[in-house]
């Protein structure tokens, strides 16, 4: 069997992996690239050459920076500006996705979208606008941004690379500007004025309370002398149930204290704010001995006990008329008190905090359940509920197996907080307070990066040295602490370019690309180039909507190289259309983590996607291609 059935297979079997969803993608391409080295078409001593490669390295070195933005201040100035836009959906789209898409330019376009879903979600909460009119196009505009820079999306870098290794010299920081504006402006214009009409109109998922329906599921429950659960920890109490039930908060003497930091043993008098439905409740009842609400009956003792202090023992033995006065009254007491319990009431929320936040496709989340990320114990998190295609799941919430895309109502203290959903790699939705970072970072991280466009501009240094020269400056002024620069890396996407770059070579060395190549140019022997190269952008764009957008561009780029030497043409309209094509999922939630983020909080489904998709789609094809053939001629 030559090596390049047997990279097919390979290849066949990862995009099989890639698009069932049940390993994460990391995993996929690392299970590729250790296939290939068994079967020999990968060398074992260049197996994990792919890790040290100058596009790796480059895609970390802007995320760190990426992360340096944010934490300067410079895009929380942005977004503040974006909040006072108005009423006017039109003008909400244009600022929102106008931002997101310069941003996405210089930096990470994920990241640019992380920043800006919160602004979109607040505006549209304040305007009472359906949020799944704002995060399409959001998501979408996040998307066309990272198409005007080197450093604006993983594709541009990973084909920059590749035409280094084929003439010498790697694409520059403004060498994809020209026609990535040209796209850019053109599908902002169509998103505003016509695109937003094509998404879905979701009602009320602009209100976290209507999604929620949080105050339905609050209550208040007391421990009595009899309970069962008088000297029992939470832990304790929790072991007795069948169900975890979140504990949010303890009150004693007035005091309210937060369920994960409560250590000490219950005792009666004790009010337990828990989260749960009538199940969960009458669990408590009857396993802990817990009662909604104030016990009357103790009201009573109390009362008859503060009788008796206060008034001689003869009192006991007044007259009869006054007697049966109080009973009356005490009785219409009791039956009032009695009334109220029917129905559990919602305890003021006031002090708790609250938040929701979107399961990320890199969380540790997915595919695990509460009880395996024990996010009580280990994150001091309570999970309140949890919401999928914008509808709360009715199911038992120790029986939910997070996706990317849950949106999830959750409680801690608010010191933790967001330290626990960045390492649960969450993103905080409407919540997120915008707060501005220092003057003086601010500027020493604009000047910094500022110093790495020159060194590239100027040839001084290539872009993965002068990027990462940026980074470790940034580290040692303090404009980022190294602890979030490593969460900043993003892990899977590492390994996803570490493994696949290794693999896509060995499409290359083996003749597989060729062969494709070949197939390709005899079927477009007969008609112009430029019929080749709208064939090659639909396949391309075709495969990024089914698999990372890096990987899409890993495998094309050799096919698009080859093509180019079957023709006798130059390489680079080949390369910078597999470029363009492959930024550009917009047909499925599944292509790009940005459209998988605006999912859950949008309410869309999966068949949303391609409405506005597929037009945005064709008039990408249709821009790019000329732009390309102008600035890039055969």
């Amino acid at each position: 069997m030559s090596d390049a059935v047997l990279i097919y297979g390979v290849l066949g079997l990862t995009l099989a992996g890639f698009v069932w969803g049940r390993f994460r993608y990391d995993l996929v391409a690392l299970m590729a690239l250790l296939g290939s080295v068994l079967l020999g078409l990968v060398p074992s001593e260049a197996a994990f050459l792919g890790f040290g490669h100058p596009a790796v390295i480059t895609v970390a070195a802007v995320l760190v920076l990426s992360k340096g933005f944010e934490r300067s201040g410079l895009v929380d100035i942005i977004a503040e500006q974006a909040l006072r836009v108005g009423e006017r959906l039109l003008l909400q789209l244009l600022v929102l996705t106008g931002t997101v898409l310069l941003l996405s330019a210089v930096m990470n376009n994920v990241g640019a979208l992380a920043l800006m879903l919160p602004v979109a979600m607040r505006l549209a909460r304040a305007h009472d606008t359906s949020p799944s009119l704002l995060l399409m196009p959001l998501a979408f505009g996040s998307l066309l941004g990272g198409l005007m820079t080197l450093i604006g999306t993983p594709p541009n870098i990973i084909v920059a690379s590749y035409r280094g290794t084929l003439t010498g010299e790697n694409f520059g920081l403004f060498d994809f500007t020209p026609v990535g504006v040209a796209v850019a402006l053109a599908g902002l214009v169509f998103i505003v004025l016509l695109g937003w009409r094509l998404t879905p109109q979701r009602q009320g998922q602009a209100s976290a309370d209507e999604l929620f329906d949080t105050a339905n599921y609050l209550v208040e429950l007391r421990l009595t002398e009899e309970a069962k659960a008088c000297g029992w920890t939470l832990s304790e109490l929790q072991q007795e149930l069948d169900e975890p039930v979140p504990v949010i908060g303890v009150i004693r003497d007035d005091k309210r204290r937060p369920g994960h930091a409560f250590l000490g043993a219950l005792r009666a008098g004790d009010i337990l704010l828990v989260e749960g439905g009538p199940e969960e409740i009458k669990l408590l009842e009857d396993r802990a001995g817990l009662r909604l609400g104030a016990e009357p009956e103790a009201v009573e003792e109390e009362e008859d006990a503060g009788d008796e202090t206060a008034e001689p023992r003869e009192r006991a033995a007044g007259d009869a008329d006054r007697q049966k006065r109080e009973g009356a009254e005490k009785k219409k007491e009791k039956e009032e008190e009695e009334a109220k319990e029917e129905t559990p009431r919602a305890p003021s929320t006031e002090g708790l905090q609250l938040v929701e936040a979107v399961v990320r496709n890199d969380s540790m989340m997915v595919n695990r359940t509460v009880s395996q990320l024990r996010l009580h114990h280990q994150h001091g998190l309570h999970l309140v509920a949890v919401a999928r295609d914008g509808a709360r799941l009715k199911k038992r919430l120790r029986e939910v197996r997070f996706r990317s895309g849950d949106v999830l109502l959750l409680q801690g203290d608010e010191a933790g907080l967001a330290e626990a959903l960045g390492t649960l790699g969450c993103l905080p939705l409407a919540s997120r307070n915008l707060t501005l970072g220092q003057p003086r970072l601010l500027l020493v991280s604009l000047g910094i990066f500022a110093l790495a466009i020159a060194a590239m501009l100027l040839d001084l240094l290539p872009a993965a040295v002068a990027l990462s020269c940026a980074a470790l400056l940034s580290l040692l002024v303090g404009v980022l602490p190294l602890r979030d620069a490593y969460q900043a890396v993003d892990g899977p996407v590492i390994v996803l370019l570490g493994a696949m770059i290794p693999v896509g070579q060995a499409l290359e060395s083996s003749g597989g690309a060729a062969l494709i190549a070949e197939t390709l140019l005899s079927l477009g022997a007969e008609w112009p180039v430029v019929v080749t190269l709208v064939g090659l952008f639909a396949l391309s764009m075709l495969l990024s909507n089914v698999i990372n957008n890096a990987a899409a561009a890993l495998l094309m780029a050799p096919i698009a190289a080859s093509l180019a030497e079957g023709f006798g043409a130059s390489v680079d309209p080949f390369l910078m259309v597999v470029a363009v094509s492959a930024s550009c999922a917009f047909l499925t939630p599944i292509g790009h983590q940005s459209n998988t983020l605006v999912m859950g909080p949008g309410g869309y489904r999966f068949g949303d996607y391609w409405r506005l998709g597929l037009p945005l789609s064709l008039l990408v094809l249709v821009v790019a291609i000329p732009m390309i053939l102008w600035v890039w001629p055969l």
